[in-house]
């Protein structure tokens, strides 16, 4: 029986939080391009920027809210009348604009940087969110290292900005403090105690410092949450945010444990990264899930041999279902008879079993030395080993043009949804196809390692 998802509303900060991380700094026209991009995504709020910073983050958001008119367009600001007002300066030619005010709760922040009482504290964020909602009816409230601040003291600040008309109250965990378990408990006791808070959005806010942010979100949307901030490729102050690509593609591909709904076009996710690293010039580490250019490649013998036979073997989620051309098998000394094999007829040279070993062999030791064997390195120890006189070399016309130094896997017909049923644990799995004789598969198998 099929339930209705809860929707989760995406609220991109690339463009703010993301810019602060150390070299990712962007001029305006490097902003309203990532904001196009970010449209075409589907994210549900872009936060443009920190209008009182600069002069030049002032003139960004205010282009950004002029030319991007699907989204929520969003501005920072500090509980103050300055910030205030020269956010929605900067907002104000918006289709959908937003406030967003912040101000630190923890005794921590209050006594050492802000310098005052929890009551003072109180009134400046209820007379800033008065201001706020007197410019604009889409406002948004953080305090600032909620994970931090005593949970009473926080029930009270959220009281008094949801009286004085916060539509948004969003939970940041500023420092990257908090762990899933704790975080989940935060936001369940918010919705228990804070007055009115069924008729505003709970949004979280997770850094990365140790390592949970996306798991902290999710533990967020399960607890209640409604909103999740977060960032392209997780960018932002010191160890980054939340990633997009991960809490998106978390919910896309365990529906039975995530049952959420968001307005992200999964298949721009790559499109979004790729033009983010683009702009800044910060390279996506390799290993990066979803959008790291590891996250679909497959060297180890045994997984290639999987991935050729079915994809579903060894990937959980399709490449083209993030915007990724297609899985790659890179040769290397991990591969495989099956991958070389491939390759080899790509190439335009076919093998029997016994002539294989003999290039395999020379290959591993290869591989072993230069770490990824490119087609011109194949062709030349293709030459070596067999001669053309040699009749276990058998030249055929070339399958494919050899125009790349990996092994495509190959080509698909449409994308379909992969047929799946429940395993003991009522959990998705694979439902296997037609089956070959259990010696044939053993011997396929064995092949391919």
């Amino acid at each position: 029986m099929e339930t209705d998802k809860a929707r989760v509303t995406i609220f991109d900060t690339t463009l703010r939080d993301g810019e602060q991380s150390p070299g990712c700094s962007m001029n305006q026209q490097e902003k309203v391009r990532m904001a196009h991009q970010l449209d075409r995504l589907g994210v549900d709020v872009i936060e443009a920027g920190f209008p009182i910073a600069s002069d030049g983050d002032f003139e960004s958001v205010k282009a950004i809210a002029e030319v991007v008119r699907r989204p929520i367009i969003a501005g920072l600001a500090r509980a103050c009348e300055p910030d205030i007002e020269r956010a929605w300066e900067a907002l104000r030619g918006a289709a959908k604009p937003r406030i967003h005010v912040f101000l630190a709760t923890s005794d921590i922040h209050l006594q050492y940087k802000l310098r005052i009482t929890r009551d003072q504290c109180v009134a400046q964020a209820r007379k800033a969110i008065i201001l706020a909602k007197s410019l604009c009816d889409d406002v948004e409230f953080s305090p600032e290292d909620a994970t931090r601040t005593d949970p009473d003291f926080l029930c009270r600040v959220l009281d008094a900005v949801i009286e004085a008309g916060a539509t948004t109250v969003n939970i940041p965990d500023t420092v990257g403090y908090t762990v899933p378990s704790e975080f989940g408990e935060l936001i369940a006791m918010i919705r228990r105690r804070v007055k009115g808070i069924d008729n505003v959005t709970i949004s979280a806010h997770c850094h990365n410092d140790l390592g949970m942010a996306v798991a902290n979100a999710l533990a967020a949307a399960a607890a209640g949450a409604r909103q999740v901030e977060c960032t392209i490729n997780g960018i932002g102050e010191r160890a980054g945010n939340a990633s997009l690509e991960e809490i998106v593609m978390a919910m896309r591909t365990r529906p039975d444990r995530y049952p959420y709904e968001t307005a992200v076009v999964s298949e721009q996710i790559f499109a979004a990264s790729q033009t983010l690293s683009e702009i800044t010039g910060v390279p996506v580490q390799p290993n990066k899930a979803i959008t790291g250019r590891n996250a679909f490649a497959h060297e180890a013998g045994i997984h290639q041999d999987g991935v050729l036979k079915n994809p579903l073997t060894y990937e959980i989620m399709t490449p083209k279902s993030v915007g990724v051309p297609d899985s790659k098998l890179v040769l290397g000394k991990h591969s495989g008879r099956h991958a070389l094999s491939m390759r080899c007829e790509q190439l335009g040279y076919a093998f029997d079993r016994r002539a294989l070993d003999d290039i395999y062999r020379r290959f591993v030791r290869l591989a072993d030395k230069i770490k990824h064997v490119e087609d011109h390195h194949l062709l030349e120890l293709i030459r070596d080993t067999h001669k053309p006189t040699t009749s276990a070399t058998p030249l055929i016309e070339p399958i494919v043009p050899a125009a790349a130094a990996v092994v495509n896997a190959p080509a698909s017909e449409p994308e379909k949804a992969f047929p799946m049923a429940a395993n003991a644990f009522g959990a998705p799995m694979p439902v296997h196809g037609e089956s070959h004789h259990e010696q044939t598969q053993q011997e396929d198998y064995l092949w391919g390692v």
